[in-house]
């Protein structure tokens, strides 16, 4: 292992690369082997989504070269793909963190060398405004910099295609390959045409508002109440001018902002993690929420696509809300509004992922609403819109880990329409004299209450993914037969792509694209899914379990009956 990690080091200090990671790769030589090694042992695989990675000097990490290695090879598939184009374009957007403004002006470089022009944002923008751009301005391709919610250290490259979701089959692939045959960082070309690079910003940013601003259902209701109180917060990312923009453009007054966090670093310097889905990334806009005596509270990730939020619960105390509550009090609004405002012709239809709440899929049925399951990644829904488009109309879908889209205006997780859409429910509620919590709970009272809960197991460098496969290996040789003490009924591999009906053996297919996932699902209603991230070191177990709630006055009761639950789940998994 050591000798080929040092022959590929050797390899690239052999290469055309600046001085400065010429003399960090000297200094892994001598003194630092087992960075050597993380920074060596294999090329950052370009994957179906792109890249992520940690951002250094190596095969193994996030750099211009790297970036560069990856964009010749969406260069030559592009130029493959679409040469009957008298000129092929592509836009290009970057989020807060650090080097992303450098990892976009190189993949600019590359792709006007390659004789591609290029639309790159004078800023940084969120990435549903790069999925709107790419058909705005009738792209073939998108490239976002960014790695959404993972921690500073990291950053990222994803690739979408001219219908403005991201990659998939048989691009994702046939992109892949192409990556795969650029050899040596000699065979990029770095040098790029500065005429070929058109700078774009406002004018794009106008066009989004708009469309976005659209998607509101009961603007007079709106005007109404344009003086409940919203805390929102951009975590130092994207958001920063969009959603408050938004916010204040549907005539919302009172919107207070948490100054610290305003602040566009990509060191987010008042947070361990910028993931909205971690509740220590909200204290301060609860601290902020609790001065102002807000109503709602709303956090966007780093580039603006996933948003987390908190509400007053029955005590008048802030809960957070996790990204299957809130998908499903959008779902929930989404159609009974258009079932009100006689919208919902039959031909309508909204998509959810696989390990997202399956109270959604009840409330689907309810407005008996063609709906679909999809594995996770937005790219899947995307690809649903763009199959169905001119058949039938995109309501809206969401995901579990805080990703909402509203409308096929956008191709991937919005975060600013998502957040214009909470507070319109939050409105909403107030005419009827309820908070968003209370809606919650008249949605648990009507179909059921479900209660989520996710653990991550991380485990980082080789040896980590080493062994995440073989968590995943024992768990799919060896499945559960009990799961909160009743029978597992069914097990889905998505892998293998078959469901395996457990009581007589018969198998049947998913109808879904290979993925490395697992599902359990009990006689109780039970189902826990697990699945390695696409994105970051870890192994994910999702869990749902199910209980009737009779009355408001049973929460409390029902609630801690389900956590009890989940953590005996857990303890029969080993993961306590």
């Amino acid at each position: 292992m050591i000798a080929q990690v040092r022959a590929t080091a050797q390899q690239w200090m052999d290469s055309n690369i600046d001085d400065a990671s010429r003399k960090a790769i000297v200094h892994m030589m001598k003194h630092d082997e087992k960075e050597l090694v993380e920074s060596f042992y294999k090329v950052l695989e370009f994957g179906t989504g792109g890249l992520r990675g940690i951002m250094g000097t190596g095969t193994n990490r996030m750099n211009i070269y790297t970036i560069g290695m990856a964009t010749q090879g969406l260069a030559n598939y592009l130029l493959k793909e679409f040469n009957h184009l008298e000129e092929i374009s592509v836009v290009i957007a970057h989020d807060c963190r650090n080097n992303s403004p450098l990892f976009a002006r190189t993949a600019a470089d590359v792709l006007t060398a390659n004789g591609i022009k290029a639309f790159l944002f004078d800023d940084l923008r969120p990435t549903p405004e790069l999925s709107f751009a790419i058909r705005e301005l009738k792209c073939q391709s998108g490239i976002m910099i960014t790695a959404s919610h993972n921690p500073k250290e990291y950053n990222g490259y994803k690739a979408y295609w001219e219908d403005g979701g991201q990659i998939i089959n048989p691009h994702d692939v046939n992109i892949v390959n192409e990556v795969k045959r650029i050899a040596s960082i000699n065979d990029v070309k770095f040098i790029g045409d500065p005429s070929k690079i058109m700078m774009v910003g406002k004018e794009i940013d106008e066009l989004f508002l708009k469309r976005s601003l659209s998607k509101a259902l009961n603007v007079d209701m709106i005007e109404k109440h344009a003086d409940i109180r919203i805390v929102f917060t951009p975590i130092h990312g994207t958001g920063v001018y969009m959603v408050p923009e938004a916010l204040s453009r549907l005539g919302f007054r009172n919107i207070y902002n948490v100054p610290e966090q305003d602040v566009v670093s990509g060191d987010f310097p008042t947070v361990v993690s910028p993931n909205p889905e971690e509740p220590a990334a909200l204290d301060l806009a609860l601290k902020k929420a609790e001065e102002v005596e807000a109503d709602l509270v709303m956090a966007t990730d780093p580039d603006g696509d996933r948003v987390g939020i908190a509400v007053r619960n029955n005590k008048g105390k802030l809960i957070l809300l996790n990204g299957n509550q809130t998908s499903v009090l959008l779902t929930y609004y989404l159609l009974s509004q258009w079932s009100a405002k006689g919208l919902l012709k039959g031909k309508e239809f909204m998509a959810k992922t696989i390990v997202t709440s399956e109270l959604v899929t009840d409330i689907y049925k309810k407005y008996d609403i063609t709906y679909f399951d999809v594995l996770t990644g937005f790219k899947f829904i995307a690809d649903k819109i763009r199959k169905y488009e001119g058949e039938l109309t995109f309501i809206g879908g969401g995901e579990e880990s805080y990703g909402f889209m509203i409308g096929d205006f956008v191709r991937d997780k919005d975060a600013v329409t998502t957040c214009s859409m909470l507070a319109e429910i939050a409105a909403w509620a107030k005419e009827q004299e309820k908070s968003m919590f209370d809606l919650l709970l008249d949605i648990y009272q009507e179909y059921a209450f479900y209660k989520e809960s996710l653990v991550s197991v991380v485990r980082k460098g080789k040896d980590g993914a080493e062994e995440i496969a073989a968590i995943m290996e024992n768990f799919r040789t060896s499945p559960p037969v009990t799961i909160d003490g009743s029978e597992v009924t069914e097990v889905r591999d998505y892998l293998l792509q078959k469901s395996t009906d457990k009581s007589t053996g018969a198998e049947s297919a998913t109808g879904l694209p290979v993925s490395n996932v697992l599902q359990f699902l009990a006689e109780n209603g039970t189902k826990v899914s697990i699945r390695p991230s696409g994105t970051e070191p870890k192994i994910k177990f999702y869990f749902s379990v199910r209980e009737n709630l009779k009355s408001r006055n049973d929460y409390d009761k029902v609630n801690a009956a389900l956590e009890t639950r989940i953590e005996k789940i857990k303890e029969e998994l080993q993961l306590n």
